[in-house]
């Protein structure tokens, strides 16, 4: 039997071309979104645990069952992966539910970024600045 698999999360590639949202666009969509990623959240760290159980398996037969349930609940998560990605954001991080849209500022494109337990898409960043640049969406002037 082989070893246990060990779960890499692929990149997310969206379906369709790249959509830009407004900040509203991006509040709309919150509902669903916030409910893909508490799916995506959950799922991911029932494969962490899985991966651990795997590890700690008395036996072949255990490890056999802990890794059909692995596979089923990477299965899972790449479904809800993919549901995310059809709506058109970006996820950016498994374990806490990080989020980018799209947006678009001084005819540039930029992140506007939500996390799991955010009300509301609060921040932003440029493209190349990743969570760290976050800064308040106030500081954001988006024109029509």
């Amino acid at each position: 039997m082989a070893g246990p698999q060990s779960f890499t999360p692929r990149p997310v590639r969206p379906s369709r071309p790249k959509r830009r949202f407004t900040l509203a666009q991006a509040n709309s969509a919150l509902p669903l979104v916030r409910r893909i990623v508490g799916d995506i959240v959950r799922t991911h760290g029932m494969v962490l645990k899985l991966q651990s159980d795997i590890e700690r398996a008395a036996n072949a037969k255990d490890q056999a069952a802990v890794q059909t349930r692995l596979d089923e609940s990477v299965t899972r998560l790449e479904d809800y992966v993919d549901e995310l990605s059809e709506v058109g954001c970006e996820l950016k991080d498994y374990q806490v539910g990080l989020i980018d849209f799209v947006g678009r500022h001084e005819s540039r494109d930029v992140y506007l970024c939500w996390k799991l337990g955010e009300e509301r898409v609060g921040y932003w960043h440029e493209i190349s600045a990743g969570y760290a640049g976050r800064q308040p969406i106030e500081t954001l002037h988006e024109k029509p």
